[in-house]
C-alpha cells in the first residue's frame, strides 16, 4: 500500500479487501492511519499463510528502489489497484451465487502476477 507521498506499507492479510477498506477508513490505528496510506499499488496471492508471511518478510528487507521497481513493474503510474480489485470480487461473487432451478442449486498494479526476484 502506498500514500499520495509514495511511503510504502508492506503488510499480509487473509482477507484483502477488508484490510484495505480498513486502511482507507482509517479504522486502523498506527502507521497506515499516521501517514494517510490508503491505495493499494501492489498485490500477490501466496498459496498458504506459511508463504504469505515469508514473502512479507522477503519484501521487508528489499531496498526501497527495488520495491519501487517490483511496484512499476506491474503499476507504473501507481493506480489505485483497490478499485479493480473490488469489482473482480463482485464478479465473483455474483458468479458464485446459487441459481435456483427445479427446487436444485447449480454453481457455476490487469493480471498481477508473481514477478520473479528483480
Amino acid at each position: 500500500m502506498s500514500s499520495r507521498s509514495s511511503t510504502l506499507y508492506i503488510g499480509s492479510a487473509h482477507d484483502l479487501m477488508k484490510r484495505v477498506l480498513d486502511h482507507k477508513e482509517k479504522v486502523v490505528d498506527g502507521f497506515t492511519k499516521r501517514y494517510s496510506i490508503n491505495r493499494l499499488v501492489y498485490y500477490e496471492a501466496c498459496e498458504s499463510l506459511e508463504s504469505s508471511i515469508n514473502r512479507e518478510k522477503q519484501l521487508k528487507g528489499w531496498t526501497r528502489a527495488r520495491k519501487i521497481a517490483l511496484i512499476e513493474s506491474v503499476n507504473p503510474d501507481w493506480k489505485d489497484l483497490s478499485l479493480e480489485l473490488m469489482t473482480q470480487e463482485n464478479e465473483k461473487e455474483i458468479s458464485e451465487k446459487p441459481i435456483i432451478k427445479r427446487c436444485s442449486l447449480n454453481q457455476n498494479r490487469k493480471p498481477h502476477y508473481r514477478p520473479e526476484e528483480l
